[in-house]
């Protein structure tokens, strides 16, 4: 009896922590472990990698070749005939592509260059709805859109600053430094309208207004400026504006903003008072995913370089990247507006033309909800992205899905999104391919393939799809990271470490920050190596409640499922947790409305009505939250579309909304406040 037992270590593929886990194979059945050694995670998963397995037996169910539309339905072809129809399509048809934060930095990278080898910037992918505003706002205040510190810095704080952010249901790895910085005796502050398990491990919870986050951060600049609270030095010796931030912030009524965000001045001057040690700032989307999302970012970032939290150990700015490869598509260039390694493009086309030996596009292209709202998008090649159930008022996106004249959909799994397809092109899932990912910290990791079957990589397909186009792109990952490295600043050197024949030997899976693992501790990554104050000022959210919408609605995600579910609604532990849509409402606003737990209700807004199971939670009153994973009565049928000027991300965070029962009741319109500084 053969007893021999394999192993790779590789990356789990769900969130931004970038969990280390190893494949066992013994006697054809594959088992999945935590690593014990790996640095982040250090023999730890979170429930969704628990169940890595039954996500495994998921890919038996996919199409075993390519599907092409003929008629009503599809018919089966093989993939090279699938890659030259597609770049006969591509040929012919004004397009748009959508890059993927599943698929490895390699990928990504060769995808955005078919684009721009094509003719067109219009190149995103879905960190356009999570997080461009950090691109956008870090890059101007600190010169870099990215996590400043790795996540060990945060058990090390004294204060722990969470917004936006429920880590401890989507982020559980982050989670564990936090509850080790609170037994250390630091104090953990959560700014959030629902009383999360996140919220519940706080010493303070500021529960706002979905909306207010500007208010709120401003607020607390006031408190910290009046009060003396800021870092003299830090400011006079590496950050300009300060003049200019003291007259804006002069102007500024605490009390004003704290009916603004819904929050106590106690509360506000408590929550500055702390976060003026050495502190940890942490986000995610409650912070991100507004139109005025590049605001808030801004904001945080304000109070952050006011305290001198930024370029140095053991405190800084942790955005948390919600899919696994975020951080390394963005690094990566798949944006309309930055080349390879935030190169914007209306400053940097004479070098990539050198660098890919080809005539590229001068203007900046389509954004994600751009390309959804342009007539002269005629086609679309999506790679693992689900947009039928991710985008903003999805409705909207089925329709344009629907009217184009020809869609391919790439992805491991036969989505929402590929049921408008033309082409949907099978592939090979992370257990079947080589590559590299970028973790939220940065940490740059190997994926290694422990599974054998007949599905191309992502990259194969588009190396075989450049062919018929008349490039010559590179087919393996250690080519194209050689590419990477030329292309990208910060991937420079890095080749070596992740590919280099010591790491290939012992299949250990290898792994570097790019860098540096502390960024800007001598200056930041501006003209002048300094960091710059931004004044920005509160404004309300697009919609407001009224008579008719009396409630404001949030979306999120719960911590057994994960983005639109495409993986983890294939685990069946997974869904007997929870599988369907709810909408949570306050146990006041429940009992105005006679609503009882476990109801079915209608949620209605501007966009759309879904309905959906009552729970009766701790959430701020005339607040409704609704989680976005499910496919049947989705949350994004409901969400704005209204975009942040300048990072085009939707207001997916924010809408006006009514609850109704079979009774028809409404709720009185709660009062929130007008707008204001």
């Amino acid at each position: 009896m053969n007893t021999t037992l394999n192993f790779v270590k590789t990356v789990c593929p769900y969130c931004g922590c970038g969990c280390g886990i190893v494949a066992h194979t013994s006697g054809g059945r594959v088992t999945i472990t935590p690593d014990r050694n790996h640095p982040v995670n250090a023999g730890k998963l979170c429930i969704k990698g628990r169940y890595l397995n039954q996500l495994l037996e998921a890919l038996k169910e996919r199409p075993k070749s390519p599907l092409l539309r003929r008629g009503g339905g599809f018919v089966e072809i093989n993939w090279r005939r699938a890659a030259e129809i597609l770049a006969e399509e591509l040929k012919n048809h004004s397009f748009g592509f959508v890059s993927s934060a599943k698929c490895t930095n390699e990928e990504n990278y060769l995808m955005q260059k078919l684009c721009r080898l094509l003719g067109s910037n219009n190149i995103d992918h879905c960190a356009r709805l999570c997080h461009a505003p950090t691109v956008s706002a870090l890059s101007r205040s600190l010169g870099s859109g990215a996590m400043t510190n790795p996540l060990d810095d945060i058990a090390e704080v004294e204060t722990v600053f969470v917004i936006g952010s429920n880590a401890f249901e989507q982020h559980p790895l982050v989670a564990t430094r936090i509850l080790r910085a609170r037994d250390r005796g630091a104090n953990v502050i959560v700014a959030d309208p629902r009383r999360t398990i996140t919220a519940r491990n706080s010493d303070i919870h500021l529960q706002i207004y979905p909306g207010t986050n500007v208010a709120l951060l401003n607020a607390m600049a006031k408190v910290i400026v009046d009060r003396g609270l800021y870092d003299r030095d830090f400011l006079r010796e590496r950050v300009s504006g300060f003049e200019e931030f003291l007259s804006f912030v002069s102007s500024l009524s605490v009390e004003e903003l704290s009916r603004v965000c819904g929050v106590k001045s106690s509360e506000i001057e408590r929550a500055a008072e702390l976060v003026s040690r050495r502190t940890a700032f942490v986000y995610c989307m409650g912070l991100t995913q507004f139109s005025s999302g590049t605001d808030g970012v801004t904001a945080l970032a304000n109070v952050a370089l006011l305290t001198g939290n930024v370029g140095r150990e053991g405190c800084g700015i942790f955005p948390l990247r919600g899919q696994n490869n975020v951080q390394g598509a963005c690094d990566m260039g798949a944006l309309p507006e930055f080349f390879p390694g935030y190169a914007r493009v209306s400053e940097n086309v004479e070098r990539f033309e050198e660098l890919w030996n080809a005539r590229l596009s001068r203007e900046r292209g389509l954004s994600l909800p751009e390309m959804f709202d342009s007539d002269e998008v005629e086609a679309m090649y999506i790679m693992g992205e689900n947009p039928a159930i991710s985008e903003a008022n999805c409705s909207r996106v089925k329709r344009k899905l629907e009217n184009l004249n020809f869609l391919a959909v790439q992805d491991v799994f036969f989505t929402e999104t590929a049921e408008h397809a033309d082409l949907f092109i099978p592939v090979a899932s992370w257990a079947e391919k080589d590559g590299t990912f970028t973790n939220t910290e940065r940490r740059v990791q190997r994926i290694r393939k422990f599974l054998n079957s007949g599905f191309p990589s992502d990259l194969e397909f588009l190396s075989e799809v450049s062919g018929f186009l008349g490039f010559n792109f590179p087919s393996t990952p250690r080519e194209v990271f050689s590419e990477i490295e030329r292309a990208v600043r910060q991937y420079r050197g890095l080749g070596e470490l992740l590919y280099g024949e010591v790491r290939e030997s012992n299949g250990e899976a290898g792994e570097t920050f790019w860098g540096g693992k502390v960024l800007h501790s001598e200056r930041f990554s501006t003209p002048d190596g300094k960091a710059r104050l931004f004044a920005v000022s509160y404004k309300d959210p697009a919609e407001k409640p009224d008579s008719s919408y009396p409630f404001l609605l949030t979306t999120g995600r719960v911590a057994f499922h994960f983005h639109t579910g495409t993986m983890s609604r294939k685990c069946r532990a997974l869904t007997q947790e929870v599988n369907s849509t709810f909408v949570e409402i306050s146990r006041r606003d429940a009992e105005r409305l006679g609503i009882r737990e476990g109801e079915m209700v209608r949620v209605v807004t501007r966009r759309g009505e879904i309905e959906a199971r009552a729970v009766i939670g701790d959430i701020k009153e005339g607040v409704l939250f609704v989680p976005f994973h499910f496919s049947e009565n989705p949350a994004n049928a409901l969400t704005s579309d209204v975009l942040d000027p300048l990072s085009k991300i939707p207001e997916l965070k924010v809408c006006a909304a009514r609850i109704e029962t079979e009774r028809g009741v409404k709720v009185k319109p709660v009062e929130v406040p007008a707008e204001g500084e």
